[in-house]
């Protein structure tokens, strides 16, 4: 695809004059090989709006909901003003989470473009960054006290940066952040563009972000989700303690993908406890975790290791997770802007979803949610859901022991004698690696293999924690 891409560019810049680049207007080939790429049939009307807002004003913001489609909308008009050949930093992309600096990263690596992007953010080795950062990239994006960090250290040269994007902005300049992304924006002296892109409209932007009349796209629906796509439904428990009406909650759901979301972190590990220790398989994640932690949490709900992820409002942005079904919110949500960013984890893109507030005998039902919605009837007996299908395995390798997904595969098919149908999903880290196994095969892979090498080297394999 390299080189399909290259050729595309010589191309397009032909047609504008010679093959300088930025490409002002990338040709429809350009965007039709991302577009494959990705695996997406067409641009909808957001994204094309954010195309063409880009190419005729300096400054946009643009409000659309959660999934559909915000990082393609922002990356594109990004990719259009690079300068090919140019070895500093061109553009900074700024975001509240490292979950979602990864997102970000992953995207533009999977449009091909041949452009070099790094992701810089705390839980991270700084050293790993650095490293990164010697052939400067020309896209950055990364978390504000990481950045931060990395500006005051020299890493990251400033100069050279003309375009700035902040992402989720009005949780980027929530409290605490508001220092750093200060610091950051004060530190770009030659910044001519920005995008600020939201799947809210609940927060000013602060004075220091100087923007020179924006050109503001709302493709908010309200009330967050369409309601045709979101449906909300409420539970009544009968005791203060809802741990039980939730255990009987998810035997009723089934094995379908659910976030069960809690208002402490506290909170989310009792729960996620004991809904273990009633038999229901799930993981939790919240912000104390180590990142290895977090990373396995995550990687085991994606690939279907377990069902059920018990957490704070840390996943109610930047996890783009496929077909997540259900949303619980075991803990009524401080703010509406909290139960719309917790909602807007299902009913993504054009699939359907269900939000389950579950109330206790002295909550009431939020303001803003209708007092008419349905009340689910849970049955008296419970039955435990089957077990997932597949198990996580965590391989103390990765990238920078030039181990990729292919190398797994083969692995896993000559020495663990697995086949193709045995193996499903596949995260490589920089210095390790998770794979799904069939929960049937699981211990007889882990017998067959020790002792045995990836790539000529030894290295840890077991069951992720």
């Amino acid at each position: 695809m390299y080189l399909e891409w290259q050729n595309l560019l010589i191309l397009s810049g032909r047609r504008f004059g010679g093959n300088t680049l930025p490409l002002r207007q990338m040709q429809k080939e350009i965007i039709s090989a991302i577009l494959a790429n990705l695996k997406i049939a067409a641009l909808n009307d957001m994204q094309l709006a954010s195309l063409e807002a880009n190419r005729t004003h300096k400054d946009v913001i643009l409000l659309s909901a959660t999934g559909s489609g915000k990082t393609l909308a922002f990356l594109l008009p990004v990719l259009e003003r690079l300068e090919q050949g140019v070895k500093t930093t061109q553009a900074l992309i700024v975001v509240p989470s490292r979950e979602l600096a990864l997102q970000i990263e992953k995207v533009f690596r999977q449009m091909g473009t041949g452009y070099k992007i790094t992701a810089c953010y705390g839980g991270h080795l700084r050293e790993t960054e650095e490293n990164n950062l010697i052939e400067a990239p020309a896209v950055i994006v990364g978390t504000p006290g990481r950045l931060g960090d990395h500006i005051r250290r020299g890493n990251i040269t400033v100069d050279s940066i003309d375009t700035l994007v902040l992402d989720e902005f009005d949780k980027t300049l929530e409290l605490g952040f508001q220092e750093e992304v200060s610091f950051i924006v004060a530190s770009l002296p030659n910044v001519k563009r920005h995008q600020l892109t939201s799947a809210t409209e609940a927060v000013e932007i602060p004075d220091f972000v100087v923007l020179d009349n924006p050109e503001k796209l709302n493709f908010l629906p309200e009330g967050g989700a369409p309601a045709e796509r979101l449906d909300i439904k409420q539970v009544l428990s009968p005791e203060a303690d809802k741990v039980d009406t939730l255990f009987r909650l998810i035997c009723y759901l089934g094995n379908r993908s659910t976030i069960v979301f809690c208002n402490h972190r506290e909170a989310v590990e009792r729960t996620s406890n004991l809904l273990s220790e009633k038999g229901i398989i799930n993981t939790f994640y919240h912000g104390a975790m180590e990142q290895q932690e977090r990373d396995s949490a995550l990687c085991k709900f994606r690939n279907g290791t377990v069902n059920v992820l018990v957490t704070t409002d840390l996943a109610a942005r930047g996890l783009d997770i496929p077909h997540i079904r259900y949303i619980v919110h075991y803990h009524l949500p401080h703010t509406e802007d909290s139960f719309v960013h917790r909602n807007g984890r299902t009913a993504r893109m054009e699939a359907s979803g269900t939000a389950i507030i579950l109330l206790g005998p002295d909550e009431k039902l939020m303001p803003y949610v209708s007092p008419d919605i349905e009340t689910i009837e849970l049955p008296e007996k419970a039955v435990l859901p089957e077990k997932p299908k597949w198990v996580t395995l965590f391989i103390a390798a990765g990238k920078k022991d030039k181990v990729n997904k292919i190398d797994i595969v083969g692995f896993l098919g000559n020495k663990g004698r697995l086949k193709k149908e045995d193996i499903g999903l596949i995260e490589v880290k920089d210095f390790f690696s998770f794979v799904a196994v069939v929960r049937s095969k699981v211990g007889h892979t882990l017998e067959v293999i020790k002792g045995e090498k990836i790539k000529n080297k030894k290295v840890k394999i077991e069951l992720a924690r």
